[in-house]
C-alpha cells in the first residue's frame, strides 16, 4: 500500500523529500502536486518503472508520449537537441510555468525512448515537484492521473486520489488540492503551434 505523505509547497521538507527521493530511486512510482493537476511519474532511468506506468495507463511504453519535468532549463542540453535563441526566449518567458513544451529529442534520450523524435518538456512552478526532481538529479517521467471514463476530468482532492491509486502507487503526495485543467501543449519543434490549451497563457509566444 502506498505512503500517504504531506509537504507544503511554500517550504517542502527536506526530511520527506529524502524519503519520497529514495523510493524514486528505487523505482517506485509517486503521486505529486504540479502548477496545475496532479500527475504520476518515475526516475526516467529506471525502466522497470517505467513498464509499471505504461500497464497502469494500458499503453506500450514505447508509444507513450510521457512529458520529463526539469527542475530548470539546465538539463534541457541533455535530452534535447540545440534549440535557436528564439524557441530558448519562449522558454524563459513561460517558464516555471503550466506549460508543456514539445521540443527535438536527442540522441542522449534514455533507452527506451531512443526512437522519440520529440521530447516533451514541463518545468512546474511547484517547489515540490521541482525540489524532487533536483535531489533526485534527473528528470521525473510524467504522466496524468485522469482515467478516460472518470465523470470530472481531473481529481483535485489528494485524499480521494489516495483512496484510488494506493495499490497502485509507492507514494501519493499531498501537496494541497490540485487544479483541474491541464497544462497549455505548445510544439516547438518548428513553428509554434499550440496542440492543447490548458492553464498556460498564450501571451508568451
Amino acid at each position: 500500500m502506498a505512503e500517504f505523505i504531506r509537504i507544503y509547497n511554500e517550504n517542502p521538507n527536506p526530511k520527506e523529500i529524502a524519503k519520497v527521493v529514495k523510493v524514486l530511486q528505487a523505482g517506485g512510482l509517486v503521486i505529486y502536486p504540479t502548477d496545475t493537476v496532479y500527475g504520476l511519474g518515475c526516475d526516467i532511468t529506471k525502466p522497470k518503472a517505467l513498464e509499471k506506468i505504461a500497464q497502469i495507463k494500458n499503453i506500450k511504453l514505447e508509444k507513450a508520449n510521457w512529458s520529463f519535468i526539469c527542475n530548470d532549463l539546465s538539463h534541457l542540453s541533455d535530452y534535447v537537441k540545440q534549440i535557436d535563441s528564439t524557441t530558448f526566449k519562449i522558454l524563459k518567458r513561460a517558464l516555471p510555468g503550466p506549460y508543456t513544451f514539445i521540443l527535438p529529442g536527442s540522441k542522449n534520450l534514455p533507452k527506451v525512448f531512443k526512437k522519440k523524435k520529440t521530447v516533451g518538456i514541463r518545468i512546474p512552478n511547484n517547489s515540490i515537484i521541482r525540489t524532487l526532481v533536483q535531489e533526485l538529479g534527473n528528470p521525473i517521467v510524467s504522466t496524468s492521473i485522469r482515467d478516460d471514463d472518470d465523470v470530472l476530468e481531473y481529481t483535485t482532492d489528494p485524499e480521494l486520489i489516495f483512496e484510488k491509486w494506493q495499490n497502485l502507487v509507492d507514494v501519493v503526495i499531498d501537496g494541497g488540492y490540485g487544479g483541474n485543467e491541464a497544462s497549455t501543449v505548445i510544439d516547438l519543434t518548428e513553428e509554434p503551434e499550440v496542440i492543447r490549451e490548458g492553464k498556460g497563457s498564450l501571451d508568451i509566444l
